[in-house]
């Protein structure tokens, strides 16, 4: 039976996410098979290679500010075009590259052309899903996760099997092909390619201002404890769990099951979405955050993986709500220009995390002090919470257009 248009397209911005992710982290674990097999070119020190990818986080994060712009003059269709043809293109040319130079603009590129996925696929997404925004959202949360939880493991096989060349230039031809598919997919028109859309309620003003102040607050502080907690997560693992001797071989499991955890919660929370309001999900999930922080400051041993697996659910349960924060209380044609804010906004707290994780350990010698200073960034995220309106308009769109609905809750 033939897939529905709007799914085809679902399917494809899915992978678009997975792709995002994966090829953001190829470098980390590739940098470990260039040093041994291409010292000549690149040089045999850690630090200087991963330094190489610097630019390309710097533009991945920017670059999503200017893409609400460039979907009115291009369209989003013609700008996922280029994520697919841009992002292989450029992870192709990075294994390919002979000195670091070539190798730093390559991972430039890239970057530029990862940047469209967010502010764009996401816009994508919550329109072609229609009413089941949360589910969506969900289960599209668990693709980005699988790319991050896939890309070592995956670049780690290449570039002891093949050479690190092939960890850029298989999955750089992966989404080319993806990208020839999707260009053979007729266009449609997201928001009704289900039917007739269901016009966008008339949402009091100051409601939508207090929800968007709310969400660029979650942004700036959740892409910190975001982006901070999945970088310390493994050497979270090896301190805590170095006294058990038999352990260490699986650390990076360990790791990778903690991560799996999170982006499972992210599709049952999804779920859970699409039958209650966002406030009485995301309160108690921002609740759990601050308490597993500081138990997972001082845990030992194995109590370090169920806390934190609650942590994880907590963490990566959020963004869920977050972006389908913007699908309820946004209307479609200023949407693309608010994931972009909103995701630049996120970058700014993202860029902070490995700085704040690599010189509070060094300062202390542990990640307690680090944990314990995410700790007060979830206390930005729990007041955020309580001051986020608690509609159930959002549930019946119908009601907003009630004389009741006009004052702010």
């Amino acid at each position: 039976m033939a897939l529905h248009p709007a799914t085809r397209q679902i399917a494809f911005i899915n992978a678009a996410h997975s792709i995002t992710h994966f090829c953001l982290l190829i470098l980390a674990t590739a940098v470990l098979g260039m040093v041994q097999q291409d010292a000549a070119r690149f040089g045999a020190e850690y630090g200087p290679i991963m330094a190489l990818g610097t630019a390309m986080f710097v533009v991945y994060g920017v670059g999503a500010l200017p893409m609400g712009w460039l979907a009115e003059k291009l369209g989003r269709r013609r700008l996922m075009l280029g994520f697919f043809f841009g992002t292989g293109a450029c992870m192709a040319l990075a294994g390919l590259t002979t000195t670091p130079v070539l190798l730093a603009v390559a991972l430039a590129g890239m970057g530029a052309f990862a940047a469209i996925y967010h502010p764009i696929g996401t816009a994508m997404l919550v329109e072609a899903a229609g009413d089941k925004v949360g589910r969506a959202v969900g289960l599209n949360g668990v693709f980005g996760n699988f790319g991050v939880a896939l890309a070592p493991v995956m670049t780690a096989f290449l570039a002891i099997s093949f050479g690190w060349r092939w960890a850029f230039l298989v999955p750089g031809i992966a989404c080319m092909a993806l990208g020839v598919l999707y260009w053979r997919e007729p266009a449609i028109d997201m928001a009704n390619a289900r039917g007739p859309a269901r016009p966008f309620p008339a949402i009091p003003p100051a409601v939508v201002k207090r929800a968007v102040v709310v969400l660029l607050s979650i942004a700036a502080a959740s892409g910190l404890v975001f982006n901070a907690f999945t970088l310390l997560l493994p050497k979270l693992m090896e301190e805590r769990l170095a006294g058990s001797p038999d352990l260490l071989p699986v650390i990076g499991t360990l790791a990778f099951l903690v991560t799996i955890c999170g982006g499972l919660t992210q599709f049952t929370v999804g779920r859970l979405i699409d039958r209650s309001t966002l406030k009485r999900i995301f309160l108690p999930m921002a609740m759990v955050q601050v308490p597993a922080m500081l138990a997972l400051a001082f845990a030992q041993g194995w109590m370090v993986l169920p806390i934190a697996a609650l942590l994880a659910a907590s963490i990566f349960g959020q963004v869920t709500v977050n972006e389908t924060m913007t699908a309820r209380y946004i209307a479609p044609a200023l949407r693309v220009k608010l994931y972009s804010i909103r995701f630049f906004v996120g970058f700014l707290g993202a860029a902070a995390a490995a700085p704040v994780v690599g010189l509070l350990h060094e300062a202390t010698g542990n990640l307690a002090l680090t944990i314990l200073v995410l700790a007060g960034f979830g206390c930005v995220t729990l007041v955020c919470a309580m001051f986020f309106p608690d509609r159930q308009e959002e549930l019946k769109p119908e009601l907003w257009a009630a004389p009741a609905a006009a004052p702010a809750e």
